[in-house]
């Protein structure tokens, strides 16, 4: 048999992420924070951070794990696992359900690696539309729950590509309606300022994700959840690599990324209000509201305005068809959004 008949067709079918060419461009694709991190870990920066280190590093982090737990107030009774970036652990919990037969759910549009990890685990994907307005219809979503039972419900919180934070009530709705773990990824809780990381106790089906990257430190995620609750802790423990994470592990250097994990984000924060309305005042632009460092913005032929913002060096990101005419507009640093601004309006 050819090597290429082993492959199963869903992962056949898949298409990569696509990551465009930056190089000497205005970069507002990819929802980084262009503050350095530099100034908010000391002057000590190269002492915390080495360049290189010896030994290869421990995939279980403890004492990492420890000092986030007391930085962010974590509840008692909780597991927290440390990942290697967003994919890393997503693809861990995912690999930790998946088995055949099982289905996860997810609002859409949303992050397409939820999707990708359905797909590679051979999980049956079900994604549930959004409405048009890309608020959250819990009752929707909760009667799908009912016929699909899925073993994975993942929730962007806040959404991404959207920005939109969905009510509370209707997220808590679906937890207690869920039969099998709910993840709910707040990457971008920095900029909302919203959590459910203290109902964790509450409910043995939920995990939390977390990440630094928006801090502007990327390479630094975890998930929180019940310990020994929901089986998923030991579950992801074991399926991971024995020494995935290659962030650097020196305690002081982990002791300003704690610090930084309790950052409220005002500053970047200040930027995201500045820069809507910039936006929004542009002819024939509709800006959806955010809760995240970034904008989606619907424009007249996003293709062609795409290509013209590239053409001008300002590089964001066209969205795939189940949003349409649609860009994704990162906030950068003033200078960055004055630019992205002019080529904007010249471009459309």
């Amino acid at each position: 048999m050819r090597p290429g008949k082993l492959v199963r067709p869903e992962v056949l079918a898949l298409k990569g992420y696509q990551v465009p060419e930056a190089q000497g461009m205005v970069k507002l694709d990819a929802m980084e924070n262009p503050t350095r991190c530099r100034p908010r870990c000391g002057a000590n920066w190269p002492k915390r951070c080495p360049r290189r280190s010896e030994s290869l590093p421990r995939a279980d982090g403890r004492r990492v794990r420890e000092l986030l737990a007391r930085r962010m107030n974590l509840p008692s009774g909780m597991e927290l696992l440390l990942g290697n970036g967003s994919d890393d652990l997503i693809q861990i919990i995912t690999l930790a359900v998946a088995r055949p037969g099982t289905t996860m759910m997810y609002p859409a549009p949303t992050f397409v690696m939820y999707g990708v990890n359905a797909a590679l685990c051979g999980m049956k994907a079900v994604a549930v539309p959004l409405r048009e307005d890309f608020s959250f219809d819990a009752d929707a979503f909760i009667a799908r729950m009912k016929s699909e039972r899925p073993a994975l419900v993942f929730i962007a919180y806040p959404n991404n590509p959207t920005g939109a934070l969905y009510p509370e009530e209707g997220v808590l709705r679906v937890i207690g309606a869920a039969e099998g773990i709910v993840v709910l990824d707040e990457a971008y809780h920095v900029f909302a300022g919203r959590t459910f990381m203290q109902r964790l106790g509450e409910h043995p089906n939920l995990v939390v994700l977390r990440t630094l990257s928006k801090l502007g430190l990327a390479g630094i995620r975890w998930a929180i959840s019940p310990a020994g609750r929901n089986g998923s802790s030991s579950s992801t423990k074991c399926g991971r690599p024995t020494t995935s994470m290659s962030s650097p592990r020196r305690p002081r250097f982990h002791a300003g990324a704690a610090r930084g994990a309790r950052r409220a984000g005002g500053a970047d924060q200040g930027r995201a209000r500045n820069a809507r309305p910039g936006l929004a005042g542009l002819p024939g632009v509709t800006v959806f509201p955010s809760q995240a460092n970034f904008f989606l913005v619907r424009v007249p032929r996003a293709e062609r305005t795409y290509e013209a913002l590239k053409r001008q060096g300002v590089l964001v990101r066209n969205l795939h068809p189940g949003l349409r005419d649609c860009l994704r507009i990162t906030v950068g640093t003033p200078d960055e959004n004055r630019i992205l601004l002019t080529a904007l309006q010249e471009a459309l």
